[in-house]
């Protein structure tokens, strides 16, 4: 059992309004052909493909005011109601009072403890280590996680290697960051190595918040480039991925990119695309685990049941 979960920040189904949602006009052939043709919308947010399925996740967790990244991303990554725990919304960084969960409870923690092999997918640059040494407050939630669990975080010689995937998907940024020795890379090829690492892990995690910095530059242009990169990401996983022994997972934390005539945050729920092995028993787990509508606090119980883990 391997699990590839691609987690896009800012991403929720929203209306198929060509004017201010991206998904309305984007070129997204691999996303598309997962769903039957289709992309999930406020009108018809479960979709049922050939070997996939969509199904939306409540992102507000019954708390008042918009969700945010913080609150949000320790309920998808530890299955608590963050945002009731500390009555209210919060990010981008995991509230103070939070940290303890993510100390005990993260899917990191729990997956390791469990015996299981763990890869945080993303590299990071050496300015990036720098930073977080003067200010630890300043982790987000993966990270944070990360360190927590003993999951070694990746850095500049992993993704010259093969060994991990640039943030920006395609290594543009990493020369000005002062690695003039990384190449560039085409989306589908990031989307291959992301797949090779599941030969090695038993769950692998990559972060694409580039998402949810589009949505808040309210940039139909930039929104449009970052998720046709994603689609091409996504191609290049499905060409290399093995489904027989790989359930393949997509989610967010809260809406920003599907609506681009507000600079915030939205209500909308978020999709939970399931591709590959055992999706249907991860659906009847996330059921079990929901009493009502399934949220985001429900995705990590379902994995852990899927592991055969407590």
């Amino acid at each position: 059992m391997r699990v590839l979960m691609l987690f896009l920040d800012g991403v929720g189904i929203g209306r198929r309004d060509p004017l201010h949602n991206p998904f309305a006009v984007a070129k997204l052939p691999a996303f598309r052909s997962l769903l039957g043709g289709e992309l999930p919308s406020s009108r018809r947010g479960h979709l049922t493909g050939e070997d996939a399925l969509c199904l939306p996740l409540d992102a507000t967790l019954g708390v008042p005011g918009l969700p945010q990244s913080g609150t949000g991303q320790t309920a998808l990554f530890t299955g608590h109601n963050a945002a009731r725990l500390i009555g209210k919304h919060f990010g981008p960084y995991p509230f103070s009072t939070l940290r303890p969960l993510l100390e005990t409870d993260s899917l990191f923690r729990r997956l390791t403890a469990g015996g299981k092999r763990c890869c945080f997918a993303n590299a990071f640059p050496q300015r990036f280590f720098d930073y977080a040494d003067r200010h630890p407050s300043r982790l987000s939630v993966t990270t944070l996680s990360c360190r927590y669990a003993g999951v070694p975080l990746l850095r500049g010689d992993d993704l010259h290697a093969g060994k991990a995937v640039s943030a920006d998907i395609t290594n543009s940024g990493w020369h000005a960051l002062g690695y003039p020795h990384i190449p560039l890379i085409d989306p589908a090829e990031a989307g291959r190595r992301l797949a090779r690492l599941t030969r090695h892990h038993d769950f692998v995690l990559f972060e694409y918040w580039k998402t949810d910095h589009a949505g808040h530059a309210r940039s139909m242009h930039e929104a449009l480039d970052v998720l046709e990169k994603f689609d091409g990401l996504l191609l290049g996983i499905l060409e290399e991925v093995d489904t027989r022994d790989t359930l393949l997972m997509i989610t967010s934390d809260h809406g920003n990119i599907e609506d681009l005539s507000m600079k915030t945050h939205t209500r909308n729920p978020v999709p939970l695309v399931l591709h590959g092995f055992r999706r249907g028993e991860f659906v009847h787990a996330l059921s079990l685990a929901s009493r009502s509508r399934p949220s985001l606090c429900n995705v990590t119980p379902a994995l852990l049941d899927l592991f055969s883990l407590p």
